[in-house]
């Protein structure tokens, strides 16, 4: 089992950015997706996650600017972000606690974790 995120990059404040979590070794019908970030010296923070039936969660910092949805032919995770700012700054992980229902709870260490991707904004 094993997730790979992609899609970071600089981008200016106010714009949009496409992260992509790939999944393998299990169906994302099994388990819920969050994406979690942890810019440096905060505690890391969830700011989406995806259930097994598709239904999505969002915390108050994300809602009606992060969108999350499922690739079924590419057996991923998209998190589309938009209006974004320098606070969005942080290093951007998809995980699962192999539980089929968000929780709005960062997962543990010990959970199954990619290996991130970096999204700065900045002028």
């Amino acid at each position: 089992e094993q997730l790979a995120e992609s899609g970071g990059d600089w981008v200016q404040p106010g714009g949009s950015l496409r992260l992509s979590c790939a999944v393998s070794g299990f169906s994302l019908d099994q388990y819920a997706i969050n994406w979690v970030r942890q810019a440096p010296g905060k505690k890391r923070e969830v700011v989406s996650c995806l259930s097994n039936e598709d239904l999505p969660y969002y915390p108050r910092l994300a809602k009606d600017r992060f969108t999350v949805s499922r690739d079924r032919a590419k057996n991923s995770v998209i998190l589309q972000m938009t209006r974004l700012k320098e606070d969005d700054t942080a290093v951007y992980f998809c995980v699962t606690d192999r539980h089929p229902v968000c929780t709005g709870y960062v997962p543990a260490e010990t959970d199954l974790w990619g290996q991130g991707t970096q999204v700065n904004v900045g002028s």
